[in-house]
């Protein structure tokens, strides 16, 4: 494992990673070392009582958005229009609905610190980081955020207050992605709730490949809206 200098945004090259997916320790989670960690297919992922860690597991968990796979009752759910949909309207809400408490995670989680709160809305404020927000009778009941850069979402975490509330954010962002060509959404882990959606693991190197590609696109920088439903 490769201890990172505080001035140095350099990460090593993922294959070196342990065989659990860990590449570096330490650096810090300025904007720059950021955007370049994911532009190599690593992210941080730690706990309050940890230094950074920084990760690029193998295999990763990817979603094609051409093969998002919707389900019956969540059909149903999406042609109720009992939810509505905002993208980039309370992002740093959003961020710290995620970080918990949660059913699944009662003492919150943990790993969304306030270092990461503050460094990702600082890349929000950057255009680069984005959040989906559902909504029911003008409460916030759910939504998602994560990472954009080229023609590749970087998906980070979700919530949900009410049923279905985060998977309705994740179809209409696919749906939106889509549109916009992107080409590659990026679910870190695999696990059974994204794979309902179409998920599916891939070796690191073809993920790598696939990002490569995904980052010959151009940026969607800025705030965004939603174009399509």
């Amino acid at each position: 494992m490769i201890r990172l200098k505080l001035h140095d945004l350099r990460f090593p090259p993922v294959d070196q990673a342990s065989p659990e997916g860990l590449l570096a320790v330490g650096g810090d989670l300025c904007p720059e070392r950021l955007l370049q960690a994911y532009r190599h297919g690593i992210f941080p992922w730690y706990n309050d009582d940890q230094p950074i860690l920084w990760w690029s597991p193998d295999p990763r968990a990817v979603l094609f958005p051409n093969k998002l796979h919707i389900s019956r009752s969540l059909k149903r759910t999406l042609r109720s229009n009992v939810l509505t949909l905002t993208l980039d309207t309370c992002f740093r809400e959003v961020m710290a609905q995620c970080a918990g408490p949660r059913p699944q995670y009662p003492e919150g989680g943990t790993w969304i610190t306030g270092d990461m709160l503050d460094a990702y809305t600082h890349l929000h404020e950057l255009g680069y980081a984005h959040s989906v927000e559902t909504w029911q009778d003008d409460r916030l009941v759910g939504g998602l955020y994560g990472m954009a850069i080229g023609g590749a979402f970087f998906a980070e975490s979700m919530f949900t207050k009410v049923d279905d509330a985060s998977k309705v954010a994740l179809v209409k962002l696919v749906k939106q992605l889509q549109a916009w060509n992107f080409c590659l959404i990026d679910c870190q882990q695999f696990s059974p709730h994204v794979s309902r959606f179409g998920a599916e693991e891939i070796p690191r190197s073809v993920f790598i490949t696939h990002l490569h590609q995904a980052l010959t696109l151009p940026d969607r920088q800025g705030r965004w809206t939603f174009e399509t439903v």
